[in-house]
């Protein structure tokens, strides 16, 4: 339950604060100054001539980062002064306005974006057939409902990307889907491989620090720039923060419930194909939010699609590092295409017992498209007419 919590509360909060601190530190950067960034932050800089760039984006991050996690201050205060000193930087440099510069941009920004509001009242979903309501052990009503009504950093609204309607309890779809996580996702007597169960356990991860390390390893393996290199973290955040709105939007409209009420009452749900099992327990806990759609495949789909769009292939070697160790016994995974790592997100959140099928495709379409979006409307070079508008293809 500890690694869910651990889950839930670093997604959300990364997503928006790394979308925050990726943003400003491109905006520091800013070799490119061709980039339109300032149609986010709202603001131009420029860096002083001799200022390490290094120093300009961790004193932008460093500022976000206070703003959004001020708990945090002295943590954060004392990695920014060891980074410094590491690489012989003073407070002096002439650059430190630059960056509190850029970070004051996009904090102003987003002041009033709608998260984190205090003392937001509880949702519980509801008890009719097909809603969701909390899960055990902890039965904890829907994390951060509010996060389906924050201003997104690039989408026109939260509901730009909405998926369309879950299938019908009575349909065959949703028979195929529900009979699927009831055999593979099964905390006991699963028809689960050893190897599905490894692959479940391994994407049971924290997905924005599992994406932004895996960012890095990229970036630091084929993106020699740094301006570059900005560029596709602040890409690549956007397209998550937004995919991870669009995800709530979607859990919030749709209140869609999950595969263990479903199963422990799928007797009374008027599908003869569905037979229930009221002793029915998933592989990992449930987060405690709606299934349709999941999050994982909002971002996992908005980051992989972001990384194809940025070097123009999905054809790649990288790794990916759980931060499930233990239990997972495979701690790295090497994939050959990015579409690769997002089809077995796709199949690891019904092998966990958490998602049906039709709730991870959607989801991952819907990743697809808010990356496509960030791309083509956003970053780009002021002189680049070619916004790549093209439809996204699953």
């Amino acid at each position: 339950m500890r690694l869910l919590r651990r889950f839930c509360v670093l997604t959300l909060c990364l997503a928006m604060a790394l979308a925050m601190s990726s943003v400003v530190r491109a905006d520091a950067v800013t070799d490119w100054n061709a980039i339109a960034i300032q149609a986010i932050v709202n603001v131009t800089v420029v860096p002083p001539h001799g200022s390490a760039i290094g120093f300009l984006v961790a004193k932008a991050a460093h500022d976000v980062l206070v703003n959004r996690f001020p708990s945090q201050t002295m943590f954060l205060d004392t990695t920014y002064h060891a980074y410094l000193t590491a690489h012989g930087l003073a407070e002096t440099d002439a650059g430190v306005a630059v960056g509190a510069a850029a970070a004051a941009g996009i904090i102003a920004l987003r002041a009033n974006d709608g998260s984190f509001p205090l003392n937001p009242p509880p949702f519980t979903g509801g008890t009719a057939i097909g809603e969701w309501r909390p899960t055990p052990p902890a039965f904890a009503p829907m994390l951060a409902p509010w996060l389906a009504s924050v201003t997104p950093f690039t989408l026109t609204s939260p509901s730009q990307f909405r998926a369309p309607t879950p299938p019908s309890l009575t349909s065959n779809r949703y028979a195929t889907a529900y009979n699927e996580v009831k055999a593979l996702g099964a905390r006991d007597n699963s028809a689960r491989t050893p190897e599905q169960t490894d692959l479940a356990l391994f994407w049971s991860s924290n997905y924005l620090v599992l994406w932004n390390h895996a960012l890095r390893d990229i970036a630091a393996a084929h993106v020699p720039d740094i301006s570059d290199s900005a560029r596709l973290f602040a890409l690549a955040n956007l397209a998550m923060a937004d995919a991870g709105i669009t995800a709530w939007d979607t859990k919030v409209h749709y209140v869609f419930w999950r595969p263990l009420t479903a199963i422990q009452n799928g007797d009374n749900d008027g599908n003869p194909e569905t037979a229930g099992d009221p002793n029915w327990q998933p592989l990992i806990n449930n987060p405690n939010y709606p299934d349709y759609t999941s999050g994982a495949n909002n971002v996992t789909g908005a980051v992989t699609r972001a990384l194809a769009l940025f070097f123009g292939t999905d054809e790649m070697d990288f790794s990916v590092d759980t931060t499930n160790h233990p239990p997972a016994i495979q701690q790295t995974r090497t994939y050959t295409r990015f579409s690769g790592a997002a089809e077995d997100v796709v199949n690891a959140r019904i092998y966990e017992g958490i998602h049906f099928r039709f709730a991870d495709v959607q989801a991952r379409k819907q990743g697809r498209h808010v990356a496509q979006w960030v791309f083509s409307h956003f970053l780009r070079s002021v002189d680049d007419d070619d916004h790549d508008d093209r439809d996204d293809e699953e």
